[in-house]
């Protein structure tokens, strides 16, 4: 099951904190919370959505994209934190935890690859 992968798990964790962390922007940036709730999201959805597909090549796309989604939130978090949204310490954790799930995920695209049918 998908739901016992340590990538999974670390992004749901990721984007909870990330919605927590948004609910308290300030009026005028409901842009920047959306893109950064969606982008968050959007890991664990698409790891979910790669794993019930039937072929390596459809699991591969959506981990893929998965990875992507993970780079956005990096822009979206240094933007919230240059505004003040979010301070030194939660804008480092965040920074750390998704290069955490960058490198799973790139182990996981990796494993993927490798792997014979």
């Amino acid at each position: 099951m998908f739901e016992n992968l340590g990538v999974y798990q670390k992004a749901v964790d990721l984007a909870d904190q990330i919605l927590v962390a948004t609910s308290q922007f300030p009026r005028g940036f409901y842009f920047l919370s959306d893109q950064l709730n969606r982008a968050s999201v959007s890991i664990s959805t698409n790891l979910a959505e790669g794993n019930g597909r039937f072929t390596k090549a459809d699991r591969k796309n959506f981990f893929t994209i998965a990875r992507g989604s993970a780079q956005e939130c990096i822009p979206l978090i240094e933007l919230a934190h240059r505004r003040g949204l979010i301070g030194g310490a939660q804008h480092l954790q965040f920074r750390s935890e998704i290069e955490v799930i960058g490198k799973m995920l790139s182990g996981l695209i990796n494993g993927l690859e490798n792997r014979k049918s």
